[in-house]
């Protein structure tokens, strides 16, 4: 072994080559800024692990747990120097969703279940990183997150109002057996539970609108529990959360087994899938702010190792959260450490404050997520959807459907075979406009023909296509290239633009050939425009370029058009009124147009 191999030099490079890219460029500034927003971010989760376990219908403490050890992880392996991991609304709702039917939310067998699932969704997530899968994730359209989304909202609302009435309610598994229940309920309702709730719900939500910089969810339950203290607490019948469990979590290796992967395996993949959305979602809006380059598989590989160590940590299924990222970098953060240091205040803050929980009101929490629900709803993005796409609109319209009359996981699934099914009715009816030389444009530019009232020669049909040319997309094109030809008997030559940006296959390519054949026999011709190498590429493959004579392949309009002009049918030029290209001029009855 060499001497420079082994210098302090050497040494030093190897462990910084280690080591995430962001601790050499820690400073004494960047530090204080990053302990500030991991205090903000210790302060702000308090609240937030409470009320997402008591959505993921866990005790407080998991919350905890998921807001320390994963968000630990994460912060160490992923690319973005701002998001934070841990309990999420989303992934909370979709873990009560996937075990809730199964085990009493709370009981030792749920928990034990809901840790095997976050080792689960790791799991499928390190998958997913390993095989370079993030475009899949692509294909969970924003009208299909909006939908889901929505839909969540509304069902964790729905699961919250036995504990704002203080009145017991069927599960919302069965809507109509809880719809029916609640106007009963609500004509009911014990008044220090709502009293309680309601005072959540209005200081969390006058906080968010007048003073935006507080933590508005810590000060609501704060103050929540101080009413609830004053009207007697759970000596007056309010139910609180009872004794936190133990703060420091102990590390078990989850139980997993093959009946474990049939009966979660369609959860932890919608999970899975979910989670990695809202990491890439997170980091990429954080990057548009920061100026910072986001690696997309590098995420992936974090969020599946914070799922996986979590679960050894008695942690569930966690992701980035918007909140405490979109806090994490106001409060000024420079690096991950500044979540890292989240993770530890957090637990600093526990072992002080941990038996005050004993006393917090449940009420009190569920108005909180009231409020997490509340705002989980884009009422924006809604009004976007519906006034800009009715295709988004139902896509958007039947995920929310069927997050609340079946399940969250199934929705998932519904949407996206739905983006699928709607953006594959869009290519298989790719735009066929016949375009002509507008005069009164500098250079005579082609436009639409029928919609700008422009003229076309009758000898000469101008097509453009955009969009591909495959498979899907040759019957549509068939039948309109038929329905040209009954309209326009007299334009038996074709100009074919194609602008698909290379996205022909062998079907297309067949195509082609056929209308070439096609306007032979009915004695005109069919011309071929194409400019990218890409799919002139393809068209050699396919034989296109050998089928079609040179003078019948063209890189552009104009050299098509000198090419076709002057082999028209003179006889009609000759009876023509119209003088619609450039080259007309050359061409018999052009001496009768012009005088």
């Amino acid at each position: 072994m060499s001497h420079e191999s082994t210098s302090p030099r050497a040494l030093r490079a190897r462990v910084s080559a280690l080591l995430p890219d962001w601790i050499p460029l820690t400073t004494r500034q960047s530090l204080r800024d990053d302990l500030m927003a991991g205090l903000t971010g210790a302060t702000l989760v308090l609240p937030q692990g409470v009320a997402f376990a008591a959505i993921a219908g866990l005790p407080a403490e998991y919350g905890f747990y998921t807001a320390m050890v994963s968000t630990l992880v994460a912060a160490l392996l992923g690319s973005s120097w701002h998001a934070v991991s841990g309990p999420t609304t989303a992934l909370s709702i979709m873990l009560f969703a996937t075990l809730s039917g199964r085990y009493v939310p709370g009981s030792p067998e749920y928990i034990a279940a809901a840790i095997t699932l976050c080792l689960m969704v790791g799991i499928i997530q390190l998958a997913f990183a390993v095989a370079r899968l993030g475009a899949l994730v692509d294909f969970v359209s924003h009208s299909v997150m909006t939908g889901f989304v929505t839909g969540a909202a509304i069902l964790i609302a729905l699961s919250q109002m036995q504990h704002v009435l203080g009145v017991p309610l069927p599960s919302t598994s069965d809507l109509g057996a809880f719809l029916s229940a609640l106007p009963r309920a609500a004509l009911g309702p014990d008044w220090r539970a709502l009293a309680v709730s309601g005072t959540a719900f209005g200081i969390g939500l006058a906080i968010r609108l007048w003073r935006p910089l507080w933590p508005n969810y810590l000060v609501a339950l704060t103050l929540a529990t101080g009413l609830s203290l004053a009207l007697g607490g759970a000596q007056a019948g309010i139910a609180t959360i009872g004794p936190l469990g133990e703060i420091v979590p102990g590390m078990a290796v989850p139980a997993l087994s093959l009946g474990d992967l049939r009966e979660f395996g369609g959860g932890a993949m919608a999970i899975a899938i979910v989670g990695l959305l809202e990491a890439l979602s997170v980091s990429r809006a954080l990057a548009l702010r920061s100026g910072q380059m986001i690696d997309g598989n590098r995420e992936f590989l974090a969020q599946g190792l914070s799922n996986v160590i979590g679960s050894l940590f008695r942690c569930y299924p966690s992701s980035a959260s918007f909140t405490r990222s979109g806090i994490n970098y106001d409060a000024g953060a420079r690096s991950p450490l500044s979540a890292i240091l989240s993770s530890a205040f957090l637990f600093g803050i526990l072992l002080l404050v941990a038996p005050a929980f004993a006393v917090v009101p449940i009420p009190g929490i569920a108005g909180v997520i009231m409020l997490v629900a509340w705002r989980l709803i884009d009422f924006r993005e809604i009004r976007h959807l519906v006034t800009s796409s009715s295709t988004e609109t139902i896509i958007a319209g039947v995920t929310f459907v069927t997050v609340l009359l079946v399940d969250l996981e199934t929705a998932i699934y519904v949407g996206v075979l739905l983006s699928l099914g709607f953006f594959l009715r869009g290519a298989a009816r790719p735009f066929l406009g016949q375009g002509a030389p507008d005069p009164s444009t500098p250079g005579r530019v082609f436009r639409h023909a029928a919609p700008n009232g422009l003229e076309e020669c009758p000898q000469l049909m101008v097509c453009r296509l955009d969009g591909p040319l495959f498979f899907g997309s040759v019957e549509f094109l068939r039948r309109e290239f038929r329905r040209l030809e009954r309209e326009r008997p007299l334009q038996k030559t074709m100009l074919f633009i194609v602008k698909g940006g290379g996205d022909i296959d062998l079907a297309g390519a067949d195509l082609i050939l056929d209308e070439a054949r096609r306007r032979e026999h009915l004695g005109g011709a069919l011309h071929l425009q194409v400019k990218t190498p890409r799919t002139l590429t393809k068209l050699a493959r396919f034989k296109v370029l050998r089928a079609l004579t040179r003078e019948r392949l063209h890189l552009s309009k104009g050299d098509a058009i000198a090419e076709i002009v002057p082999r028209l049918d003179g006889s009609i030029c000759a009876t023509c009124d119209k003088r619609i290209f450039l080259e007309c001029a050359g061409r018999p009855g052009a001496a009768r147009k012009a005088g």
